[in-house]
């Protein structure tokens, strides 16, 4: 009797055993798939990059603008010249980006 009651635990046992060696190595290749880099975020298009650059542009030409116009001791025709001269930079330069 205690015979059959050993042989009946030690398969058991190696049951367990068993049961627990598989946890593990799911748990571990789990945890290798989980390590695995993120995707990098794809390359903005070139439509988007006109309009980022686009927007940039913009957003340097009205301060620039502003600087000029608040200027305090320009005269009226000094602030026209430069006014003018940044128009036609930004023409250009958006004429380029055009371009792309």
């Amino acid at each position: 009797m205690i015979v059959i009651v050993l042989k009946s635990f030690i398969k058991v046992d190696v049951m367990n055993k068993f049961f627990i060696s598989t946890l593990v190595v799911l748990g571990l290749s789990m945890n290798v798939s989980a390590q695995k880099h993120p995707v990098p975020p794809p390359h903005p298009s070139k439509s988007e990059l006109i309009e980022k650059k686009s927007h940039e542009l913009e957003k340097r030409y009205n301060q620039e603008k502003k600087l000029i116009l608040n200027h305090p001791l320009a005269t009226k025709k000094m602030k026209r010249d430069q006014l003018r001269a940044l128009n036609e930079k930004y023409r250009i330069e958006k004429k380029l980006l055009k371009k792309m």
